[in-house]
């Protein structure tokens, strides 16, 4: 397999930006997850699954500096600003705030009455710490658009899942294959570019996929990738 797209999203649930070629740190893809919002009242950091709206607005980098684009037009990544598009008071935070993290889920996706809260990762803004790196194949996708799974990398090929408990290269970085990705709500959701609401897709993936879509990696070597780089299996690696 080779790298077909990569992506990064500096904001937790907002849109992100697709690249040519990246860095891969420590966290993941350089400059990845490094900010989210947070709800003022309530201390709970904010995302599609409960406030679908983020998806409307995108996040990049420029110049190592980040820049927030909300739906009429307007580039202000600050936190006024994205409380007034928002409507109500939110914080938007970097990596290295030292506050909780605190996310909400569905429990039951179908119907989404009924909302619990978990903790999520240190480091960039995840909701689980065995992976920083997120890789899913077009095998995997067949006609959803990646955007749906926000993957770090979609290869061009198939049988990613067959990695897990593998050491792999990837370019210039080597990965640690940790485990498969459960998938929530968030899949549902519509986002620009004619992503349009579907139920579907997560019926599909727990039909299909037992609930899991994509592989989660962590970083054994940092280096660079860029899109056409071949994807090369190694040994297998101790359960992590």
């Amino acid at each position: 397999m080779r790298i077909a797209e990569i992506w990064r999203y500096p904001v937790k649930s907002l849109q992100g930006e697709r690249l040519d070629a990246a860095h891969i740190g420590e966290q993941g893809v350089e400059g990845d997850r490094r900010w989210a919002l947070f709800d003022v009242r309530t201390g709970l950091g904010l995302t599609a699954r409960r406030h679908p709206r983020l998806l409307w607005a995108s996040a990049s980098l420029a110049s190592g500096s980040l820049v927030i684009t909300t739906p009429d037009g307007t580039t202000d990544a600050t936190s006024g600003a994205l409380s007034d598009w928002l409507g109500w008071p939110v914080e938007l935070r970097a990596v290295d705030d030292p506050r909780p993290r605190r996310y909400e889920t569905a429990v039951d996706p179908e119907t989404e009455r009924q909302w619990e809260a978990f903790d999520g990762a240190r480091g960039s803004f995840r909701d689980s710490e065995e992976s920083v790196l997120s890789l899913i194949s077009t095998g995997s996708l067949g006609e959803w658009d990646a955007r749906r799974f926000r993957p770090n990398i979609v290869l061009d090929g198939a049988g990613e899942e067959d990695l897990v408990g593998t050491r792999v290269t990837l370019g210039g970085a080597v990965l640690e294959v940790r485990k498969r990705l459960g998938r929530c709500v968030l899949v549902t959701r519509p986002q620009p570019g004619g992503i349009e609401k579907d139920l579907g897709v997560l019926r599909q993936v727990h039909r299909m996929h037992g609930g899991s879509i994509a592989i989660g990696a962590g970083i054994a070597s940092t280096g660079a990738v860029r899109v056409g780089d071949a994807l090369v299996a190694a040994e297998p690696v101790p359960a992590w």
